[in-house]
């Protein structure tokens, strides 16, 4: 694929970036778009690997070789057609998706592997540019209804996968706008929400039906569900996890998602900030260091923050692949966004032991200790905290980038489904315990990632339709030939 010593041939590009003072002004997306011989050079870097790996590291299955061939040869409404063959959305994803495609690619053994993120992007951003992405709403419809509850990644692919095979489908969403995480999680420095809208547009033009402020369960009793053949549950993850030490209900401790939340409403104009959710002139600690705590890194750096401090409990990673995580399994390494590169202080194996407060009630340091992990065979590693290694750091705003802990139980009680003792809803081929009501995304998987869930949404639109009609026509992809790893 590709052209033959591509790879040898060119060098990786990637896209550039505005500079770090010119883009903290704002909250735009920041990224330079490579000319398009560059981004056909890129695409000639695809080797004819034999065995191309990045299809088992991509959980939708991605074509890659086949688009990244398709882009060289200038046949970029080919290209598109093969990655809207499987991705329904890969504007989302080629803004925000972690590319373990990329960790799996086989010219990543040795070399800088190809650039496959960015070739999607642009793929479909000269899509939309050039009018080939057009609503396609089906010629016959089959009288079947469906709701879909949330509209996140997860509940829109099912929702066009489902509308796609003819049923009619009623979206239901609880915030005021569509997009779940996409919408209210993601800053619009990393994507802007012209992204999601336009896509909705379409999706509107195909049959589309969306309901906001609508809380399935309570606005929309669960007997109303029954005028549906079928009810896909896509309400996401949203049980944040909490951090239950001494001084933890101290005002200025926050959680990361009400945070970026709220900055995004202010973005988008529909409310005002708060001084207590706002950075400007605070010390900043940013306590977990996922992407969540990333993105709150790069919007208090945009609200003007005193300092940005970062603190992970795990050990500072290594920048090369180790021997735990071999190619071509997914490496946890050292990883730096361009949030970091933005201004940050980062510390690793460091624990938050306690909150300490004013006298008015509001946080003003913490104490922490470092740690280190104990390895021993066969056993998970134990944390021991390294005496004599306390210290006070000040701190006005303190937020908890902590993750979370799995969907929230009221509507699964409501609809008495079966839970196992993790209290993740039980699914066979993703059918819960009531035979018409289905569930994907990070509400059936836990916490995940957005190509997870259009990959989820698409899987369980292909079991809904078969439940109803008997056999379906929709896409599904197969087991990849990667083994899980151990």
């Amino acid at each position: 694929m590709g052209k033959l010593k591509g790879f040898i041939e060119y060098e990786r590009t990637d896209e550039g970036l505005i500079p770090v003072k010119k883009r903290v002004k704002n909250y735009k997306e920041f990224t330079l778009k490579p000319s398009d011989e560059k981004l056909k050079e890129q695409g000639g870097r695809c080797m004819d690997c034999g065995v191309p790996f990045c299809h088992s590291g991509c959980p939708l299955g991605n074509l890659i070789p086949d688009f990244n061939d398709a882009v060289y040869n200038n046949e970029w409404k080919k290209a598109l057609h093969l990655l809207h063959s499987t991705n329904n959305f890969p504007e989302f994803t080629g803004r925000l998706c972690p590319a373990p495609c990329e960790a799996a690619c086989v010219l990543g053994i040795i070399n800088p592997p190809v650039s496959i993120e960015m070739i999607e992007k642009y793929i479909v951003e000269r899509g939309f540019k050039e009018g080939w992405i057009k609503a396609n709403p089906p010629k016959v419809r089959t009288g079947k209804k469906i709701a879909v509850v949330g509209s996140g990644p997860a509940g829109l692919a099912a929702a066009q996968q489902l509308n796609k095979a003819g049923h009619s489908v009623d979206v239901f969403e609880r915030d005021s706008k569509i997009g779940g995480l996409l919408r209210y999680g993601i800053p619009d420095f990393k994507m802007e929400k012209y992204v999601i809208d336009r896509r909705l547009s379409i999706l509107e033009e195909e049959g589309i039906k969306f309901h906001t402020n609508i809380e399935v369960g309570v606005d929309l009793s669960c007997d109303e569900l029954n005028d549906y053949d079928s009810v896909v549950l896509c309400g996401g993850a949203t049980i944040k996890r909490n951090l239950p030490i001494k001084g933890s209900d101290l005002d200025g401790v926050k959680q990361a998602m009400e945070f970026l939340t709220l900055q995004n409403e202010v973005v988008d104009g529909i409310k005002k900030t708060t001084e207590s959710l706002n950075a400007k002139g605070k010390n900043v600690i940013v306590i977990g260091g996922g992407d969540t705590g990333s993105d709150c890194i790069g919007t208090s750096n945009r609200q003007e923050a005193k300092s940005v401090t970062n603190f992970e409990i795990m050990p500072k990673p290594s920048i090369e692949r180790s021997e735990e995580h071999p190619w071509p399994y997914w490496p946890f390494k050292l990883k730096t966004t361009s949030s970091h590169e933005e201004g940050i202080h980062r510390e690793w194996s460091i624990l938050t032991k306690e909150f300490i407060g004013d006298s008015n009630g509001k946080v003003k340091s913490l104490k922490t200790v470092e740690v280190e992990w104990i390895k021993k065979e066969g056993e998970r590693p134990s944390l021991k905290e390294i005496e004599g290694s306390e210290k006070l750091w000040p701190c006005d705003l303190a937020l908890l980038a902590l993750g979370f802990t799995g969907h929230e139980p009221d509507l699964i009680d409501k609809l008495n489904l079966q839970t196992d003792n993790n209290n993740q809803i039980v699914t066979d081929n993703y059918q819960t315990s009531v035979a018409n009501i289905f569930s994907a995304g990070d509400m059936r998987r836990g916490q995940s990632l957005i190509v997870w869930a259009i990959s989820e949404g698409r899987e369980a639109a292909y079991q809904v339709d078969k439940f109803l009609m008997g056999s379906s026509k929709l896409e599904t992809k197969e087991k990849g030939d990667l083994p899980l790893a151990r």
